[in-house]
Parts: structure tokens; C-alpha cells; sequence
């Protein structure tokens, strides 16, 4: 794998360290400003906000900017809206800071995404994607828990400025190792609009939607299942949570090779697993053990589907991948805020603290359904292709000056000698 992926990893670790670090800081946030831990809370919506407004936007405004260049200015509004967050006297201010900080996400991990596949030769895009993802899960076993524990002795204003220093190290290193890769100059906002229209490319966010939202009913309310029904103590969830992570990174690592070689296939498994697991979770959750092993393998099936459903999206809007790629992080974002939504409505009712797995496992299944009815209208519409289990080839097509789809060697014919992987 070529270099340039490792600033893309980077730029990933830095943007989930700050995406998910705000849930272990919020007492102190609140305490420090005044306000409730409840109001704190919408520093999380905050910046789950940014990012839904910020994927469609930003990706359509830079849709005639180099990659690279784009890449360096996304990770700088970062920067400056961690910073902002950093020095924020109000909480108001803080609001903004964070809905600043989560404007670029979506759209990087777009516009990286597509990077990414013309990085490498056929048949290793996903491998190639899924390893820009590893950041994003590393995050959650290294950088949360050392990030909480750095706001907590030193005052989270101190985790802000250290995210905007990772900020700053991602920005050198996307300047300095990603080749020049210039944009579609004839795909044009038009064209990813059209691209993001397709049947397939919805049907896609549909599935990340209610595929997601069944992950996040159920790690939204994890940390208070595990000292409830499981009878671990408050200090130990943040293991917990650290192993929720390495199944999240051991799902990454996997994701890569099987979608290369079936990405349907992959995506029904991944799916169909992720049901089973949070339903048989309700029954295992009081058994310490059980209840690990449990967790572990919620995050390992849950992101075995993020890098299928991400090429999915990207092959079905092939010429014109990255608003589709982009999107597709806002139907993540939709279904973290509507799968925690969820969760909470079932605890309201009464049901138990382990209900929201019930919940989650039901909107797994949804995400199945979904995906097996658009790959049945894909294979009906004559578009599957041999090996692919009813999808396209896993290739990012670039376009000539004609507009038309160019040669695979025009590709990466573009990229220095060292810049297409093995």
C-alpha cells in the first residue's frame, strides 16, 4: 500500500478522536461553563450537525478543486474549528466551535474515500479505503480514552488543542505525500448530483442508515448496560469501550479483503451478523464474559459493513463518486443520532435497559432488507457483473477531456510511478 494512505489514516485518527471524545468530557464541560450535563449533551448533536450540512456542501463547492488541495483545506477547517473550540469563553461559542469542526468530516472522508481507490490497482480499492477507515477506528482504542484522559487532568480545553495539533500533522503529512490528483474537470456539480439520484446510490444510503442506527442504539446506551445488567463498575467502561473499539479496527482490517472479492456478499454477512449478535446480546449482556465477547463483536460485524456500503455507493455513482462518498457519511451521522433516538425511546417505555439491542437488531435486519431488494433491482437491471455477488466491479473511474470515461491506465498513468500500490 502506497504512503499516501498513512496521511489519510492520520487525518482519520484525528477527526475520530475529536468526533467521539466529547461524550467522556461533558461533566467537565459542563461544570467548567456553567451548564447542565443534558445541555452539554448538544455539543455532540453539535458536531453531528456539522457534518450532515458540511458533506453536501463542502464537497459541492470544492467539486472543481484538486483532490489534494482539497484534502489539505478540509483538515484546516478542522484545525481552526478544534482551535475555536479550544479557546471558546461561552458555550455558545463552543456550539459553534464544534459544528465548525464537524463541517469538513463528511466530506474528507469523501473526497479521501475516492482518493484512496485511485491510489492503488484494480481489485485492492476497498482494501485501500478500509485502511483510511483504521485511523477512524484507532481513535476509538488510543485516542478517546488517552484524549479523556488528558481533559480530565489538564482540562478539556487542553484534548482540543492537541486534536488541533494532530490537525496540523495530518495537513503536513496529506502536503507531502499525496501525489497531485486533479479533479473531473467535466463531472461538475450537475454531474455528482445526477450520480448521487441513482436508485442503487440511495438504496445504498438507505442501508447505511438503518444498518448504522441499529450500532447506535446500542453504543449510545452501552456504558450504562454494562454497570447496570452486566454489574461492571464505572471505572471499568472505558475498557469496555476500548474493546468496542478493537472489534471496530479487527471489522476494518477484514472489510478491505472481502469486499474486494464479494462486496454484496460481504454486505449481507456483515448485516445479517450484526442482527443475530445484538438480538443473542439481550440474552448474553448479564453474563460478564458473554457480555465482553458481546461487544467485541458489535464492533467488529457493525464496521465489517462500513467499507462495502462506502464502495457500494462510490461504484454505483462511479462517474461521479464523491458527493455520493461524502453523503454517505451524513446517512452515518443520521443514523447515530436516529439509532440513539431510538434506544432512548425504548428505555422510556419501560422495557429495560438492555431493549435498545432489540431495537438495534430490528434495524439491522431493515438495513438487510434494504440491501437485498436493491441488489434483487440490480441484478434484475442487467448491471451485476461475475465475482461481484450483484455489483459493479470495485473501480473509480476517471474521465478524459472528452468527458467520457477514461482508459484504467489514464488513471493512474496520472500518479507518479510510486504512487499505485502493489
Amino acid at each position: 500500500m502506497p504512503l499516501a494512505l498513512l496521511a489519510l489514516a492520520i487525518s482519520a485518527f484525528g477527526i475520530g478522536t475529536t468526533e467521539f471524545v466529547m461524550m467522556g468530557l461533558l461533566p467537565d464541560v459542563a461544570d467548567d461553563l456553567g451548564t447542565s450535563v443534558p445541555t452539554a449533551g448538544y455539543l455532540v448533536s453539535a458536531y453531528a450537525l456539522g457534518v450532515v450540512i458540511g458533506a453536501p456542501l463542502l464537497t459541492a463547492l470544492g467539486s472543481r478543486v484538486p483532490r489534494k488541495r482539497m484534502l489539505v483545506a478540509l483538515m484546516a477547517v478542522f484545525t481552526v474549528g478544534n482551535l475555536a473550540s479550544a479557546l471558546a469563553p461561552t458555550f455558545g461559542l463552543l456550539i459553534a466551535g464544534r459544528l465548525l469542526a464537524g463541517l469538513p468530516h463528511g466530506a474528507f472522508f469523501g473526497v479521501g474515500a475516492v482518493v484512496a481507490a485511485r491510489l492503488v490497482r484494480e481489485g485492492r480499492q476497498a482494501r485501500a479505503v478500509a485502511t483510511m477507515f483504521l485511523g477512524l477506528t484507532i481513535a476509538n482504542i488510543v485516542g478517546v480514552p488517552a484524549a479523556t484522559l488528558l481533559g480530565q487532568h489538564l482540562g478539556w480545553r487542553a484534548t482540543f488543542l492537541v486534536v488541533a495539533a494532530i490537525g496540523l500533522v495530518a495537513m503536513a503529512s496529506l502536503a507531502r505525500l499525496i501525489p497531485p490528483l486533479p479533479a473531473e474537470p467535466h463531472t461538475g456539480l450537475g454531474g455528482e448530483l445526477r450520480a448521487l439520484g441513482n436508485r442503487q446510490v440511495l438504496l445504498g444510503l438507505l442501508t447505511t442508515v438503518f444498518g448504522f442506527a441499529g450500532i447506535f442504539a446500542v453504543y449510545s446506551y452501552l456504558a450504562s448496560m454494562m454497570t447496570e445488567v452486566t454489574g461492571f463498575a464505572a471505572g471499568s467502561v472505558p475498557l469496555v469501550l476500548a474493546l468496542f473499539g478493537i472489534g471496530m479496527t479487527l471489522g476494518a482490517l477484514a472489510a478491505g479483503p472481502l469486499t474486494d472479492r464479494a462486496l454484496r456478499p460481504t454486505l449481507y454477512g456483515s448485516l445479517g451478523a450484526l442482527a443475530v449478535i445484538l438480538a443473542a446480546f439481550h440474552f448474553a449482556a448479564p453474563v460478564k464474559w458473554a457480555a465482553l465477547v458481546g461487544v467485541v463483536l458489535i464492533g467488529a460485524t457493525g464496521f465489517l459493513t462500513t467499507t462495502p456500503l462506502q464502495m457500494l455507493v462510490m461504484n454505483k455513482a462511479r462517474q461521479a463518486p464523491t458527493l455520493a462518498a461524502a453523503s454517505n457519511q451524513s446517512a452515518f451521522n443520521l443514523a447515530n443520532a436516529g439509532g440513539a433516538w431510538i434506544g432512548g425511546l425504548v428505555l422510556s417505555a419501560g422495557w429495560g435497559w438492555t431493549s435498545p439491542t432489540l431495537a438495534g437488531a430490528v434495524l439491522a435486519a431493515a438495513g438487510l432488507v434494504v440491501a437485498l431488494v436493491a441488489g434483487r433491482l440490480d441484478r434484475g437491471a442487467g448491471e451485476a457483473s461475475p465475482g461481484t455477488g450483484g455489483t459493479a466491479p470495485t473501480r473509480i473511474v476517471a474521465r478524459g477531456r472528452d468527458g467520457e470515461p477514461a482508459p484504467a491506465a489514464t488513471a493512474e498513468a496520472a500518479l507518479p510511478a510510486d504512487a499505485v500500490g502493489p
